[in-house]
């Protein structure tokens, strides 16, 4: 069987849609690489690889052909911190592509004036240089530009010649170089093509102009796209740097990269807790709100968990490592928010499909725009020309290879920031879609933290007996029914019975033999199956109030433990919240009727699916699919896996410390229900502005470029407009950094 591994790398070079593309289609092609997804936005590749079958070598060579570049990890450590070292990549793109830009402009702004005017009589009557001169200034000065800031639009369209493939650059290499070769014919070899007055023929200001313009877009996009990941940068930035680690019993001062799984660590107050462990020495109040959103500390003492990044408020403590780099709770939060932003929304493919043409289909429209010109109709070589170039410039696909993947990117950081963790972009789809809501009872309209609020014999049974009965099976469960009985038990005398067998029915309840005696602990459905009469006349008012636990001695009621799972602070609010945004609330559990429809008119739901066992939640999910819901699941991510699963959309709620629910599409780290109609609302918003991104990104090129064919464009203003349309996308992105969810 083979074995993947899941790998998300950055790659170099990619500035369009049709770049994103590009790569896809080469990584796909080779053999053991699976599941390919290109991000313009973050600039990073996510793949499967079969290491048996392809090389990390191979697929960064491959890449390299198709004229990108793939940052390979090139040792352990560098892997763990691949974020920073992409951190510093970026940061040394941006500082190159800023020199650029300034070098760039330095040389165009006197291009531009000198190119303006040296059209004057005054200029020609006053200069101590002739035309001529001035040209092989121009001349000079742009081809400093083409040559240094602009050869990456060359370097890239060659690459790609190679293939028989073209992108944004080709548009751009193409455009900016016809006009600096036909000016330098013009101003060097004038004979050749027959000039007479060669100034009428000099166009090095429009390339100047162009690449200045598009280095310029590029070096917004660039700054306003590092703003995009400031959510997983936060993330990041909780971990400390370093720990104070006790080994051989001497106490050193580490980087967080070397700490190992098992190593003590001691944390004073005012720090914050390097990775996860278990505390062995010490007791103190930590502040967990970045990853349970409540701002009340937590006591910790010997034995409890800590997790990294929260923080040590006022005591010192002494815990054991049992997490470490990736495997942190923060680490994988990371990953989580990584994949999200590295997905592709159903959409999308819109996006891909118009690229997929777009570059192929705008040099014809170029040619034949050219063609028309001077052929059709007579114009000059220099006016057909000059629309060629603007048709080529003002297509560039930068804003339509943006539009989604900014979105997104903004969206699953705000989500992140405000705990929301959503696995991809079609789970942000799907959540728009949505009508129904199923909410599981305990653990999620409920606290689920059951306690027992009262406790009766029958039949002639004594409370110690009984109480001893039940903790001896219960001890053998993890049911949070179980506990609350072992705690209710903790205040009572009883001797434990000595069990002999032992069986655990999922939904129902405990059969054991103990002292050859069949002893059953479980709700009212095991009794019924087990012949035992539970007389629901005497019992009916006390049953209503919570759930009822019975307990049965050779199939004769021996006692009943009353337990009452507190309703949720916010619970009643945040369900009328989803009420108010039109969505149908219905409530789904394993608890008796009675119970579930006390716990229901309580939050304020009319429709409840009650004594559903965790196998049959999916099929009641799959009923109400059949009759056209759109379901959105939101459980405890354990029990209701196959729930989570079969819904159109899974939130696992309250399972901030356990990214690992791989059933759900959304997971709320923060046990607050107002997370479902945030994840809706967010879900809604990011939607909407992608749909808003894709529309100015295709209205933006439906109508420069029949206006650059028609000749009512000038090619640096075509310049200015496609620079400025990338950074209108993802400044709309941005947008929803401020919405309120």
């Amino acid at each position: 069987m083979e074995k993947l591994e899941k790998l998300s790398l950055p790659v170099e070079g990619m500035t369009c849609a049709s770049c994103v593309l590009r790569v896809e289609k080469t990584l796909k092609k080779i053999e053991g690489i699976q599941d390919v997804n290109v991000n313009l936005a973050t600039e990073k590749v996510t793949f499967k690889i079969d290491h048996s079958k392809a090389t990390l070598d191979n697929v960064s060579r491959a890449v390299e052909d198709a004229g990108y570049k793939l940052l390979l990890p090139v040792s352990a450590a560098e892997a763990v911190s691949v974020e920073s070292s992409f951190e510093n990549d970026h940061a040394k793109h941006y500082r190159k592509l800023k020199n650029d830009f300034i070098f760039s402009l330095v040389l165009t702004i006197p291009v531009m004036i000198i190119n303006m005017i040296s059209m004057s009589n005054w200029f020609m009557k006053w200069s101590p240089l002739s035309m001529d001169s001035v040209d092989r200034i121009l001349f000079l000065a742009t081809t400093l530009i083409l040559f240094f800031p602009g050869k990456r639009f060359f370097i890239s369209a060659w690459k790609l010649l190679k293939h028989f493939t073209a992108d944004m650059n080709t548009l751009v290499a193409v455009g900016t170089g016809t006009a600096y070769i036909y000016s330098t014919i013009a101003v060097l070899f004038p004979g050749f093509l027959s000039i007479q007055h060669p100034g009428e023929h000099i166009y090095f200001d429009t390339t100047a102009t162009i690449i200045t313009l598009i280095l310029m877009g590029r070096l917004l996009e660039a700054g306003a796209k590092s703003k995009t990941t400031s959510a997983i940068k936060k993330l990041i930035g909780l971990q400390p740097k370093t720990a104070s680690i006790i080994r051989d019993g001497i106490e050193t001062n580490t980087k967080i990269e070397n700490v190992i799984e098992g190593d003590l660590i001691i944390v004073r107050p005012g720090e914050r807790i390097p990775v996860d462990g278990i505390i062995t020495e010490g007791s103190t109040s930590i502040d967990e709100s970045m990853i349970s959103g409540e701002s009340v500390p937590v006591d910790k003492f010997p034995d409890h968990k800590v997790t990294g990044g929260t923080i040590n408020l006022n005591g010192s403590i002494t815990f054991r490592a049992t997490a470490v780099g990736k495997d942190t709770v923060i680490a994988q939060i990371v990953r989580y928010v990584e994949e999200a932003q590295g997905s592709k929304a159903p959409i999308q493919k819109l996006a891909d499909k118009t690229a997929s043409v777009f570059v192929p289909v705008v040099i014809s429209i170029a040619l034949i725009t050219f063609l028309v010109w001077y052929i059709g109709y007579g114009a000059t070589f220099n006016s057909a020309m000059l629309n060629f170039i603007a048709v080529m410039v003002i297509a560039c696909p930068c804003a339509l290879g943006l539009a989604t993947p900014t979105a997104i990117m903004v969206g699953t950081g705000l989500g992140a920031t405000n705990g929301i963790l959503i696995r991809n972009a079609e789970s942000l789809e799907s959540a728009v879609k949505i009508n129904t809501v199923v909410l599981d009872k305990t653990g999620t309209i409920t606290t689920g933290k059951p306690k027992v609020v009262d406790f009766r014999v029958f039949n002639g049974f004594g409370k110690a007996e009984v109480m001893g009965l039940a903790v001896s099976l219960e001890n053998k469960s993890e049911h949070p029914n179980a506990k609350a009985i072992l705690n209710y038990s903790k205040g009572i005398t009883i001797s434990q019975a000595n069990l002999t067998d032992f069986n655990s029915i999922p939904g129902l309840g405990l059969i054991g033999i103990i002292d050859n005696k069949k002893i059953v602990v479980g709700n009212s459905r095991i009794m019924k199956e087990t012949g035992v009469n539970t007389n629901p006349e005497k019992l009916i008012n006390l049953s209503i109030s919570g759930t009822t636990v019975y307990v049965s001695v050779e199939n004769i009621l021996a006692g009943i433990f009353y337990i009452s799972d507190s309703i949720s602070i916010n619970a009643e609010a945040a369900i009328k919240k989803l009420k108010d945004m039109n969505l149908n609330v219905f409530m789904i559990t394993g608890d008796n009727k009675e119970t579930a429809k006390v716990i229901a008119n309580q939050v304020g739901i009319e429709t409840v699916m009650a004594e559903a066992l965790p196998k049959n939640k999916a099929d009641i999910i799959k009923e109400l699919q059949s009759k056209g819901y759109k379901v959105a699941m939101v459980g405890d991510g354990i029990n209701d896996s196959p729930a989570l699963a079969q819904a159109d959309l899974g939130i696992a709620i309250g399972t901030g410390t356990d990214i690992a629910i791989e059933t759900a599409d959304i997971t709320l780290t923060k046990n607050n229900l107002f997370g479902v109609s945030q994840a809706i609302n967010l879900s809604r918003k990011t939607l909407r502005t992608i749909k808003q991104n894709l529309f100015w990104a295709f209205i933006y090129n439906i109508i420069g470029i029949p206006f650059a064919a028609l000749g009512l464009l000038n090619p640096m203003v075509a310049a200015a407009a496609m620079a400025l349309s990338s950074v209108s996308v993802v400044s709309n992105s941005l947008r929803l950094k401020r919405a309120k969810l």
